[in-house]
């Protein structure tokens, strides 16, 4: 559908002017803008930069500050960062101009459901949005405040867009939409309606004026009071406007399969494979993957009245006009992001938070970003790409989330990590972005999430290389973690010695993990008895090991030193520190193996199978019969307690672990874990470890994964019905324990754990919150 049809409303385009907008031109400029704009979620950089080059308007500047954002947000780097800076700033400022123009001008396009010029206030708010999204990656801290300064005012806008559209819904009330459309007709006379069962709106409840406090208003379950800053108290008399109820799609036939089950999105995620040379090319869809036969993706309404959203299909007639749906799914998107990045901000940066004066809601940021992925256009697309960012990247970090609802259809959750409704949205974009290596790093990170790295890894050897240096970029470190996770020493070493030429975001980390690669290999040859072997890794270790140094601090991040920069450092001073002091070489000085630190940090024992957790037991006793590790600190001591009962854990020994954290860790005062190079964060880690322990025995987690590694099996004891007492005593213990890492106080890699603590905080409210737990 071309935009020139809605734009123009059949009349002859105005004289450009300073006040008036040539509606065909800027109809032209959408479309081709807008396109462009799709082509960096296919890959093709290239061909976004080439339709984007000559052109001027506001969509064309918002297109060509996305495209600098995508690139900023991938690699991290600083000239990219500041070139994308520069960019978003232009185009905030033309969709101002723009915005200032469609207000005085009698003859812009009026939307039935928003304000004149309202494309161009969200134009503007995706700029700021974006800007301030680099602005905390920037090294300054001065960028980062007025970053989030803009995240404020995008908010306010973007809540006052979403007022549109309650007061659409509100106007129209229990009317169907298509008798609603009447109004809107002389403003769209090119657009006839074809739906005959439409659906209905639900009359929402009287409210006063918009003012900037809604998503306050609509506050998430899963938030605790304690962990994020609020200004205003909350306004109960003033209740979130339900949104519409229905409009569900058919069900399947009884006879056939759900297209959306886990065995037919399986299969059809089979015939979209890629050949081994180049990813995504042809992908040799079948029949029953054809895009006429996608699994369409959740359309229901559940939870939508509860924050006010609208909810609904994205070819329904409500957005039949292409405005309408540019609008509509970037707002979700947007506020989407927004209402995520607050929810994850960790307590260490609680003070940051009263810049901005509101906080995050991660349940009703999902279902935003879930509503915006409907949509095929660049909005949905960078949906999608976030939720994956959250589930695959956030939830694959953590170890206590918001348990999925039980009266919830699996293809409508948002909770959790939904691993069927993921499937059918990976395979449209798959679909819709066939050259696209985002998508081949989702699946690769799900298979990951499910501990098969060995798919992982071979997905992303299929994918050859992308176009766009810090998409490769991002496809390498993955690499480079599933190597590591899978104790593919050599791969892992090669692998983030490859991310030093492809990203200069943190060097001294790259060099680190592979030094600590090879000195893992070094110990491995070691015992086997292989003396040339190692001896070759221990000097590649030591070179890597003292190379890293080197690179610590040449990037910032709110102009403060990279957290893993400063552990790097700390650790290369410890290990050289020890050598002198007991009078051994640099190398028998190191405790812990440091490459199982680095699976810790990252959190990869939650990807391994039981054979890969058993191979990282055995590295930690190899840490033991080193000759110098009775000289070990209490705090390098703690790290291995830690580590082996994270790996306990993981096998589901739940009381072994906590068995030797209450032994070996716990009766320790947290003052003896300070000290000139200690590693502080363990001993607040193995509290949140011991916590996650609690949460995992619950009877209702068991039940959905059984009491084995290999999950609910036939030799998996579970239970058939939860333990409401037994449970409620499970949590209260997490809740004890995270609060005591919550409240440790200063510590190394303080906001990495934290996020941990912060989503399991949420978690445990919510999960007290439906259990009726006070």
């Amino acid at each position: 559908m071309s935009f020139g049809r809605w734009l123009s409303r059949g009349k002859a385009a105005v004289t450009a002017s300073s006040e008036k907008l040539n509606l065909t031109a800027e109809a032209q400029n959408m479309d081709i803008a807008l396109r462009a704009a799709e082509k960096i979620m296919n890959d093709d950089i290239k061909g976004a930069e080439a339709a984007l080059k000559d052109g001027d308007s506001a969509f064309h500047k918002l297109s060509k500050g996305t495209l600098g954002f995508m690139k900023a947000t991938l690699g991290f780097e600083q000239d990219v960062m500041k070139e994308a800076s520069d960019l978003l700033s232009e185009a905030e400022n033309s969709a101002y101009e723009y915005h200032r123009k469609a207000q005085h001008d009698p003859s812009a396009f009026s939307s039935a459901i928003y304000d004149r010029g309202a494309e161009f206030l969200l134009c503007q708010a995706e700029s700021q949005i974006m800007s301030a999204v680099v602005g905390v990656l920037n090294e300054s801290l001065t960028e980062s405040i007025k970053g989030f300064y803009k995240m404020r005012k995008a908010y306010m806008t973007l809540e006052t867009l979403i007022q549109m559209e309650q007061t659409y819904m509100k106007a129209r009330g229990v009317q169907s939409l298509a008798n609603s459309r009447v109004a809107s007709k002389e403003s769209l006379r090119s657009f006839e309606s074809s739906h005959s069962n439409a659906p209905v709106i639900v009359e929402p409840k009287p409210q006063p004026a918009a003012k900037p406090s809604r998503l306050r208003e609509a506050e998430s379950a899963g938030s605790s009071s304690e962990d994020f800053f609020e200004v205003d108290e909350s306004h109960p008399d003033r209740p979130v406007t339900p949104a519409y109820e229905g409009h569900l799609e058919s069900e399947a036939p009884k006879s056939h399969p759900d297209p959306r089950s886990e065995e037919v999105l399986t299969d059809k995620m089979k015939n979209l494979e890629v050949s081994t040379h180049h990813f995504g090319t042809s992908p040799a869809v079948s029949e029953a993957g054809s895009l006429s036969a996608r699994p369409p993706l959740s359309r229901t309404t559940t939870g939508g009245s509860k924050y006010g959203l609208i909810e609904i299909n994205a070819d329904d007639e409500v957005f039949k006009n292409s405005l309408d749906v540019f609008i509509h799914s970037g707002t979700n998107l947007m506020f989407g992001i927004i209402s995520l990045m607050i929810s994850v901000i960790p307590p260490a940066f609680a003070r940051v938070l009263s810049v901005i004066g509101f906080r995050g809601d991660r349940e009703r940021g999902m279902r935003l970003l879930w509503q915006a992925s409907k949509f095929s256009n660049v909005n949905g697309g960078m949906a999608a790409l976030v939720l994956f960012g959250w589930y695959n990247g956030l939830i694959g970090f953590c170890d206590i989330y918001s348990d999925p609802d039980p009266e919830v259809p699996p293809m409508e959750q948002v909770e959790g990590y939904p691993a069927e409704r993921l499937k059918a949205l990976l395979f449209e974009m798959r679909q819709r972005y066939p050259d696209s290596h985002l998508w081949m790093i989702e699946e690769a990170r799900m298979a990951s999430a499910k501990r098969d790295i060995d798919t992982a890894l071979e997905l992303l050897g299929k994918a050859g290389k992308s176009d766009m240096k810090q998409l490769q970029a991002l496809q390498v470190f993955e690499k480079s973690l599933d190597a590591q996770n899978s104790h593919r020493y050599a791969l892992c070493a090669e692998s983030f010695l490859e991310c030093v030429e492809l990203n200069a975001w943190s060097q001294a980390l790259y060099y680190f993990i592979a030094g600590a690669a090879y000195f893992q290999k070094s110990r491995d040859a070691a015992v086997a008895g292989n003396v040339d072997d190692q001896k070759t890794f221990a000097s590649l270790a030591e070179e890597n090991f003292k190379k890293a140094p080197s690179f610590v601090g040449k990037k910032k991040m709110m102009g403060r030193q990279l957290p893993f920069d400063q552990y790097v450092q700390r650790k290369i001073n410890k290990w050289t520190a020890n050598s002198q002091a007991w009078g051994c070489t640099f190398l028998e000085a190191i405790g812990v193996g440091p490459i199982e630190e680095s699976i810790f940090l990252w959190n990869g024992y939650k990807k391994m199978n039981e054979a890969q957790l058993k191979k990282s037991l055995t590295n930690l006793e190899t840490s033991e019969k080193s000759p110098y590790w009775v000289k070990q600190g209490l705090d390098e001591k703690t790290i291995l307690t830690l580590l082996r009962a994270t790996i306990y854990r993981n096998l589901r020994q739940h009381k072994q672990a906590q068995d030797i954290l209450e032994k070996e860790v716990f009766p320790h005062d947290k003052t003896a874990f300070s000290g000139l190079n200690m590693d502080t964060w363990a001993a607040p880690a193995a509290y949140y470890e011991h916590a996650v322990n609690s949460w995992q025995q619950r009877n209702e987690y068991i039940i959905r994964f059984g009491t084995t590694i290999a999950g609910p099996t036939a030799n998996s004891e579970r239970t058939s019905t939860a333990d409401l007492k037994a449970d409620a005593a499970l949590v209260a213990d997490a809740k004890k324990h995270v609060e005591k890492a919550k409240n440790w106080g200063s510590y190394e890699l303080d906001a990495r754990i934290g996020m941990k603590v912060t989503a399991a905080l949420g978690a445990i409210a919510k999960w007290e919150k439906r259990n009726g737990i006070v």
